[in-house]
Protein backbone atom coordinates (compact mmCIF):
# COMPACT_ATOMS: atom_id res chain seq x y z
CA UNK A 1 0.00 0.00 0.00
CA UNK A 2 1.34 3.43 -0.92
CA UNK A 3 1.98 5.37 2.27
CA UNK A 4 2.32 9.07 2.83
CA UNK A 5 3.42 11.03 5.85
CA UNK A 6 0.50 11.13 8.22
CA UNK A 7 -1.50 14.26 8.82
CA UNK A 8 -3.22 14.22 12.16
CA UNK A 9 -6.59 15.65 12.90
CA UNK A 10 -6.69 18.32 15.63
CA UNK A 11 -6.64 17.07 19.18
CA UNK A 12 -10.10 16.80 20.61
CA UNK A 13 -8.85 16.54 24.19
CA UNK A 14 -9.80 19.72 26.01
CA UNK A 15 -7.39 21.53 28.34
CA UNK A 16 -7.98 20.46 31.93
CA UNK A 17 -9.23 16.98 31.00
CA UNK A 18 -8.85 14.29 33.64
CA UNK A 19 -5.55 12.38 33.25
CA UNK A 20 -6.26 9.03 31.68
CA UNK A 21 -9.19 10.27 29.60
CA UNK A 22 -9.50 8.06 26.55
CA UNK A 23 -9.36 10.14 23.37
CA UNK A 24 -8.10 8.87 20.04
CA UNK A 25 -5.55 11.14 18.38
CA UNK A 26 -4.38 10.06 14.94
CA UNK A 27 -5.44 9.44 11.38
CA UNK A 28 -9.09 9.10 10.55
CA UNK A 29 -9.78 5.41 9.97
CA UNK A 30 -13.03 3.87 8.71
CA UNK A 31 -12.12 0.17 8.88
CA UNK A 32 -12.92 -1.88 11.96
CA UNK A 33 -10.32 -2.73 14.56
CA UNK A 34 -9.05 -6.31 14.41
CA UNK A 35 -7.98 -8.25 17.49
CA UNK A 36 -5.90 -11.42 17.19
CA UNK A 37 -5.05 -13.72 20.09
CA UNK A 38 -2.26 -16.27 20.31
CA UNK A 39 -1.99 -18.60 23.30
CA UNK A 40 1.04 -20.87 23.38
CA UNK A 41 3.50 -22.91 25.38
CA UNK A 42 6.17 -25.45 24.51
CA UNK A 43 3.65 -28.03 23.38
CA UNK A 44 1.07 -26.12 21.31
CA UNK A 45 0.04 -22.81 19.73
CA UNK A 46 -3.54 -21.65 19.42
CA UNK A 47 -4.53 -18.65 17.31
CA UNK A 48 -7.91 -17.00 17.04
CA UNK A 49 -9.57 -13.89 15.71
CA UNK A 50 -11.31 -12.25 18.62
CA UNK A 51 -14.82 -11.03 17.82
CA UNK A 52 -16.07 -10.74 21.39
CA UNK A 53 -13.64 -9.17 23.83
CA UNK A 54 -15.35 -10.68 26.83
CA UNK A 55 -14.11 -14.09 25.60
CA UNK A 56 -10.54 -13.04 26.41
CA UNK A 57 -11.29 -13.65 30.07
CA UNK A 58 -11.65 -17.35 29.31
CA UNK A 59 -8.12 -17.72 27.96
CA UNK A 60 -5.69 -19.86 29.90
CA UNK A 61 -3.35 -17.10 31.03
CA UNK A 62 -1.98 -18.90 34.07
CA UNK A 63 -0.14 -21.85 32.56
CA UNK A 64 0.33 -20.52 29.02
CA UNK A 65 1.56 -17.29 27.46
CA UNK A 66 -0.87 -14.96 25.73
CA UNK A 67 -0.13 -12.52 22.93
CA UNK A 68 -2.93 -10.14 21.96
CA UNK A 69 -2.30 -8.15 18.78
CA UNK A 70 -4.64 -5.22 18.15
CA UNK A 71 -4.64 -3.91 14.58
CA UNK A 72 -6.15 -0.42 14.75
CA UNK A 73 -6.30 1.72 17.91
CA UNK A 74 -8.98 4.14 16.71
CA UNK A 75 -11.75 2.14 18.40
CA UNK A 76 -11.76 3.50 21.94
CA UNK A 77 -14.23 0.84 23.15
CA UNK A 78 -11.86 -1.99 22.16
CA UNK A 79 -8.89 -0.39 23.90
CA UNK A 80 -10.96 0.36 26.98
CA UNK A 81 -12.25 -3.23 27.20
CA UNK A 82 -8.72 -4.63 26.89
CA UNK A 83 -7.64 -2.26 29.63
CA UNK A 84 -10.28 -3.70 31.94
CA UNK A 85 -9.47 -7.30 31.04
CA UNK A 86 -5.72 -6.96 31.64
CA UNK A 87 -5.93 -4.32 34.39
CA UNK A 88 -4.06 -1.65 32.40
CA UNK A 89 -3.37 1.77 33.90
CA UNK A 90 -5.57 4.61 32.50
CA UNK A 91 -2.48 6.67 31.58
CA UNK A 92 -1.17 3.69 29.63
CA UNK A 93 -4.43 3.46 27.65
CA UNK A 94 -4.31 7.20 27.00
CA UNK A 95 -0.83 6.85 25.48
CA UNK A 96 -1.96 3.91 23.33
CA UNK A 97 -4.72 6.04 21.79
CA UNK A 98 -2.41 8.99 21.17
CA UNK A 99 -0.45 7.98 18.06
CA UNK A 100 1.73 11.11 18.21
CA UNK A 101 3.76 9.69 21.09
CA UNK A 102 7.52 9.69 20.95
CA UNK A 103 9.30 6.36 21.55
CA UNK A 104 9.45 5.77 25.29
CA UNK A 105 9.26 3.20 28.08
CA UNK A 106 7.16 3.34 31.23
CA UNK A 107 7.13 1.07 34.28
CA UNK A 108 3.87 0.57 36.17
CA UNK A 109 4.97 -1.07 39.40
CA UNK A 110 1.54 -1.31 40.98
CA UNK A 111 0.16 -3.29 38.02
CA UNK A 112 3.54 -5.02 37.54
CA UNK A 113 3.49 -4.04 33.87
CA UNK A 114 5.89 -2.49 31.40
CA UNK A 115 4.79 -0.18 28.58
CA UNK A 116 6.84 0.46 25.43
CA UNK A 117 6.17 2.81 22.50
CA UNK A 118 8.08 2.36 19.24
CA UNK A 119 7.85 3.67 15.70
CA UNK A 120 7.61 1.25 12.80
CA UNK A 121 8.95 3.07 9.75
CA UNK A 122 8.32 2.47 6.06
CA UNK A 123 10.07 4.02 3.06
CA UNK A 124 8.20 5.25 0.01
CA UNK A 125 10.85 4.96 -2.71
CA UNK A 126 8.75 6.83 -5.25
CA UNK A 127 8.26 9.94 -3.12
CA UNK A 128 11.49 9.51 -1.10
CA UNK A 129 9.51 9.76 2.11
CA UNK A 130 9.69 7.93 5.44
CA UNK A 131 6.37 7.21 7.10
CA UNK A 132 5.89 5.78 10.57
CA UNK A 133 3.18 4.07 12.54
CA UNK A 134 3.06 3.79 16.29
CA UNK A 135 3.55 0.38 17.88
CA UNK A 136 2.64 0.17 21.57
CA UNK A 137 3.42 -2.91 23.63
CA UNK A 138 2.52 -3.97 27.16
CA UNK A 139 4.47 -6.65 29.00
CA UNK A 140 2.75 -8.46 31.84
CA UNK A 141 3.45 -11.57 33.89
CA UNK A 142 2.22 -14.04 31.28
CA UNK A 143 1.08 -11.85 28.45
CA UNK A 144 2.13 -9.32 25.83
CA UNK A 145 -0.25 -6.83 24.24
CA UNK A 146 0.72 -5.12 20.99
CA UNK A 147 -1.22 -2.19 19.53
CA UNK A 148 -0.55 -1.06 15.98
CA UNK A 149 -2.25 1.35 13.66
CA UNK A 150 -4.44 -0.22 11.02
CA UNK A 151 -2.37 -1.31 8.02
CA UNK A 152 -2.61 -3.76 5.15
CA UNK A 153 0.69 -5.44 6.00
CA UNK A 154 1.30 -7.81 8.90
CA UNK A 155 4.64 -6.66 10.27
CA UNK A 156 4.71 -9.46 12.85
CA UNK A 157 4.34 -12.27 10.31
CA UNK A 158 7.91 -13.40 10.99
CA UNK A 159 7.17 -13.80 14.69
CA UNK A 160 4.17 -15.99 13.91
CA UNK A 161 6.42 -18.17 11.80
CA UNK A 162 8.85 -18.59 14.68
CA UNK A 163 5.99 -19.51 16.99
CA UNK A 164 5.10 -22.37 14.67
CA UNK A 165 8.51 -23.90 15.34
CA UNK A 166 8.34 -26.00 18.54
CA UNK A 167 12.11 -25.68 18.99
CA UNK A 168 12.14 -21.86 18.88
CA UNK A 169 13.16 -19.88 21.95
CA UNK A 170 9.87 -17.97 21.90
CA UNK A 171 8.05 -21.19 22.70
CA UNK A 172 10.46 -22.08 25.50
CA UNK A 173 11.00 -18.67 27.09
CA UNK A 174 8.66 -16.37 28.98
CA UNK A 175 6.73 -13.32 27.78
CA UNK A 176 9.79 -11.06 28.16
CA UNK A 177 11.44 -12.90 25.26
CA UNK A 178 8.38 -12.28 23.08
CA UNK A 179 8.66 -8.56 23.85
CA UNK A 180 12.33 -8.68 22.88
CA UNK A 181 11.48 -10.50 19.63
CA UNK A 182 8.93 -7.82 18.68
CA UNK A 183 11.38 -4.99 19.40
CA UNK A 184 14.18 -6.78 17.55
CA UNK A 185 11.96 -7.24 14.49
CA UNK A 186 11.16 -3.53 14.34
CA UNK A 187 14.86 -2.65 14.68
CA UNK A 188 15.67 -5.07 11.83
CA UNK A 189 13.25 -3.13 9.62
CA UNK A 190 15.33 -0.03 10.31
CA UNK A 191 18.31 -1.70 8.64
CA UNK A 192 16.27 -2.31 5.49
CA UNK A 193 15.14 1.30 5.46
CA UNK A 194 18.70 2.59 5.83
CA UNK A 195 19.89 0.33 3.01
CA UNK A 196 17.30 1.87 0.70
CA UNK A 197 18.21 5.40 1.78
CA UNK A 198 21.88 4.65 1.27
CA UNK A 199 21.16 3.20 -2.18
CA UNK A 200 19.46 6.43 -3.24
CA UNK A 201 22.38 8.46 -1.87
CA UNK A 202 24.92 6.41 -3.83
CA UNK A 203 22.90 6.84 -7.03
CA UNK A 204 22.68 10.56 -6.38
CA UNK A 205 26.41 10.77 -5.80
CA UNK A 206 27.14 9.26 -9.21
CA UNK A 207 24.53 11.45 -10.93
CA UNK A 208 25.89 14.62 -9.34
CA UNK A 209 29.43 13.80 -10.40
CA UNK A 210 28.33 12.99 -13.96
CA UNK A 211 25.82 15.76 -14.63
CA UNK A 212 24.49 17.85 -11.70
CA UNK A 213 20.89 18.99 -12.12
CA UNK A 214 18.54 21.09 -9.99
CA UNK A 215 16.40 18.02 -9.25
CA UNK A 216 19.42 16.41 -7.57
CA UNK A 217 19.56 19.25 -5.08
CA UNK A 218 15.89 18.76 -4.25
CA UNK A 219 16.36 15.02 -3.73
CA UNK A 220 19.31 15.59 -1.41
CA UNK A 221 17.30 18.01 0.72
CA UNK A 222 14.40 15.56 0.91
CA UNK A 223 16.62 12.63 1.87
CA UNK A 224 18.36 14.70 4.56
CA UNK A 225 14.97 15.66 5.95
CA UNK A 226 13.84 12.02 6.06
CA UNK A 227 17.06 10.93 7.73
CA UNK A 228 16.58 13.56 10.43
CA UNK A 229 13.02 12.34 10.89
CA UNK A 230 14.21 8.76 11.20
CA UNK A 231 16.95 9.67 13.66
CA UNK A 232 14.45 11.43 15.92
CA UNK A 233 12.50 8.17 16.11
CA UNK A 234 15.52 5.89 16.61
CA UNK A 235 17.53 7.93 19.11
CA UNK A 236 15.10 7.48 22.06
CA UNK A 237 15.19 3.72 21.48
CA UNK A 238 18.78 3.58 22.69
CA UNK A 239 17.88 5.10 26.05
CA UNK A 240 14.77 2.91 26.25
CA UNK A 241 16.68 -0.35 25.89
CA UNK A 242 19.35 0.82 28.31
CA UNK A 243 16.64 1.59 30.86
CA UNK A 244 15.04 -1.80 30.21
CA UNK A 245 18.37 -3.56 30.84
CA UNK A 246 19.09 -1.57 34.01
CA UNK A 247 15.58 -1.92 35.45
CA UNK A 248 15.45 -4.29 38.40
CA UNK A 249 12.18 -5.94 37.49
CA UNK A 250 11.06 -9.55 37.68
CA UNK A 251 9.28 -9.05 34.35
CA UNK A 252 12.56 -9.08 32.40
CA UNK A 253 14.90 -11.94 33.23
CA UNK A 254 18.68 -11.86 33.03
CA UNK A 255 18.73 -14.34 30.17
CA UNK A 256 16.70 -11.88 28.06
CA UNK A 257 19.04 -8.99 28.97
CA UNK A 258 21.70 -10.68 26.85
CA UNK A 259 19.44 -10.41 23.81
CA UNK A 260 18.43 -6.86 24.70
CA UNK A 261 22.10 -5.84 24.72
CA UNK A 262 22.35 -7.25 21.20
CA UNK A 263 19.41 -5.06 20.15
CA UNK A 264 21.14 -2.11 21.82
CA UNK A 265 24.24 -2.77 19.69
CA UNK A 266 22.03 -2.78 16.60
CA UNK A 267 20.43 0.52 17.56
CA UNK A 268 23.84 2.12 18.12
CA UNK A 269 24.95 0.76 14.73
CA UNK A 270 21.84 2.23 13.09
CA UNK A 271 22.50 5.64 14.63
CA UNK A 272 26.12 5.55 13.48
CA UNK A 273 25.02 4.53 9.98
CA UNK A 274 22.49 7.35 9.91
CA UNK A 275 25.21 9.82 10.88
CA UNK A 276 27.39 8.42 8.11
CA UNK A 277 24.51 8.78 5.63
CA UNK A 278 23.98 12.38 6.70
CA UNK A 279 27.70 13.06 6.19
CA UNK A 280 27.47 11.44 2.76
CA UNK A 281 24.47 13.64 1.93
CA UNK A 282 26.46 16.72 3.00
CA UNK A 283 29.38 15.64 0.80
CA UNK A 284 27.04 15.08 -2.15
CA UNK A 285 25.57 18.53 -1.62
CA UNK A 286 29.07 20.03 -1.48
CA UNK A 287 29.99 18.17 -4.68
CA UNK A 288 26.82 19.51 -6.28
CA UNK A 289 27.69 23.09 -5.38
CA UNK A 290 31.29 22.55 -6.49
CA UNK A 291 30.16 21.11 -9.83
CA UNK A 292 27.73 23.95 -10.41
CA UNK A 293 30.44 26.44 -9.47
CA UNK A 294 32.89 24.78 -11.87
CA UNK A 295 30.31 24.88 -14.64
CA UNK A 296 29.69 28.56 -13.97
CA UNK A 297 33.42 29.26 -13.97
CA UNK A 298 33.81 27.44 -17.28
CA UNK A 299 31.01 29.49 -18.81
CA UNK A 300 32.44 32.72 -17.42
CA UNK A 301 35.92 31.81 -18.67
CA UNK A 302 34.58 31.11 -22.17
CA UNK A 303 32.65 34.38 -22.20
CA UNK A 304 35.74 36.24 -20.98
CA UNK A 305 37.89 34.74 -23.73
CA UNK A 306 35.44 35.74 -26.46
CA UNK A 307 35.12 39.19 -24.91
CA UNK A 308 38.90 39.64 -24.99
CA UNK A 309 39.03 38.44 -28.62
CA UNK A 310 36.35 40.87 -29.77
CA UNK A 311 37.57 43.86 -27.76
CA UNK A 312 40.34 44.85 -30.24
CA UNK A 313 38.02 44.09 -33.14
CA UNK A 314 35.38 46.37 -31.65
CA UNK A 315 38.03 49.04 -31.12
CA UNK A 316 39.12 48.89 -34.76
CA UNK A 317 35.54 48.88 -36.01
CA UNK A 318 34.70 51.82 -33.75
CA UNK A 319 37.82 53.71 -34.78
CA UNK A 320 37.06 53.52 -38.49
CA UNK A 321 33.40 54.08 -37.94
CA UNK A 322 34.02 57.71 -36.90
CA UNK A 323 32.74 60.27 -39.40
CA UNK A 324 35.98 62.19 -40.04
CA UNK A 325 36.84 63.27 -43.57
CA UNK A 326 40.64 63.34 -43.30
CA UNK A 327 41.27 59.65 -42.52
CA UNK A 328 43.93 58.42 -44.96
CA UNK A 329 42.91 54.79 -44.81
CA UNK A 330 39.40 55.62 -46.00
CA UNK A 331 40.80 56.75 -49.37
CA UNK A 332 42.71 53.52 -49.95
CA UNK A 333 40.79 51.30 -52.39
CA UNK A 334 41.93 48.21 -50.50
CA UNK A 335 41.58 49.67 -46.99
CA UNK A 336 38.46 47.65 -46.20
CA UNK A 337 40.18 44.36 -46.97
CA UNK A 338 43.37 45.39 -45.13
CA UNK A 339 41.29 46.18 -42.05
CA UNK A 340 39.40 42.88 -42.19
CA UNK A 341 42.70 41.04 -42.58
CA UNK A 342 44.23 42.74 -39.55
CA UNK A 343 41.11 41.99 -37.53
CA UNK A 344 41.21 38.33 -38.60
CA UNK A 345 44.92 38.02 -37.72
CA UNK A 346 44.30 39.56 -34.28
CA UNK A 347 41.30 37.27 -33.60
CA UNK A 348 43.13 34.11 -34.77
CA UNK A 349 46.27 35.02 -32.82
CA UNK A 350 44.30 35.57 -29.63
CA UNK A 351 42.42 32.32 -30.20
CA UNK A 352 45.64 30.29 -30.49
CA UNK A 353 47.12 32.13 -27.50
CA UNK A 354 44.19 31.15 -25.28
CA UNK A 355 44.33 27.58 -26.56
CA UNK A 356 48.04 27.50 -25.76
CA UNK A 357 47.31 28.71 -22.20
CA UNK A 358 44.49 26.11 -21.81
CA UNK A 359 41.84 28.78 -21.40
CA UNK A 360 39.70 27.03 -24.01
Amino acid sequence: MKKKRKKFKPMSMKPGSIPGSLTYIGREVKEKTKVHACVYDETEVKRMNVHRLDSLGNLDRQEKLTWIDVDGVHDIAVVDELGKTFNLHPLLLEDVLNTTQKPKIEFYEEENQLFVVLKMMHFDQENLEVDSEQISMVLGRNFVLSFQELDDTDIFETIHGRLDNPASRIRRYKSDYLLYALIDLIVDYYFLLIDRLNGHLEDLEESVLDDPQTEHQNKIYRLKKEMSYMRRNVLPLRDMIQALIREDSDLVGKQVNVYLRDVLDHVVQILETLDACRDLADNIMNNYYASISNKTNEVMKTLTVFTVIFMPLSFIAGLYGMNFVNMPELQNPHGYFYTLGVMAVIAISLWFYFKWRDFL
